[in-house]
């Protein structure tokens, strides 16, 4: 019997594009090609209406933290709005609400700010955008931080700056789902996975 994951993907203002729409694409993509639907991918805000993405794309979220299903899979982006957020104390405090129940918590570029922030990097291996390496280090004392492509603690993975979020879904996707699965996907995305 096959389980559909819930991916839910936060998004607010500034959030980077590809730092989201990254993962989104490969979830997205794997739910199409591989059997028996296994992820049911949308994103949240912390409230409804537009959110104002890097470089001004307007996008609007599915569900607020309010109204959002159970979630499986919780993805993090980064981005310039991510400096806020990670002070955002109604954000913080639901990801630190759903965290026990959640699968799998991911991180992509400074999203791994935001988690830092919620305390849930102790005694682990972090990755950041290069350029955050430093602030993350100071917001996460308790961590060893290093600048990897992705790095995998089990429960929680974090990947790099930007585009590392799609070979850090991919990852994902392949340790759910099978080697198979990712070569179906990245044959469809034509992206150069390695």
């Amino acid at each position: 019997m096959s389980v559909t994951r819930n991916v839910g993907i936060l998004i607010f203002d500034d959030v980077e594009v590809m730092d989201f729409c990254g993962p989104f694409e490969v979830f997205s993509v794997a739910d199409r090609t591989c059997s028996n639907n296994p992820f049911n991918v949308f994103t949240i805000g912390e409230k409804s209406g537009p959110i104002l993405a890097r470089n001004k794309l307007s996008v609007n979220p599915k569900y607020t933290i309010n109204n959002c299903p159970e979630i499986d899979i919780l993805i993090v982006p980064g981005g310039k709005g991510s400096r806020k957020i990670m002070n955002n104390n109604m954000i913080l405090d639901w990801i630190k609400d759903i965290y026990c129940n959640l699968e799998l918590l991911l991180t992509v570029c400074t999203g791994s700010l935001i988690i830092a922030k919620c305390n849930l990097l102790d005694n682990m291996r972090a990755t950041t955008h290069h350029m955050s390496l430093e602030l993350l280090k100071d917001i996460a004392p308790k961590t060893k931080i290093v600048e990897e492509r992705y790095v995998d603690n089990g429960k929680i993975i974090l990947s790099g700056g930007i585009s590392a979020g799609i070979d850090m879904s991919l990852y994902v996707v392949g340790k759910l789902l099978g080697k198979e699965a990712i070569l179906r996907i990245t044959d469809v995305m034509e992206y150069g996975w390695k």
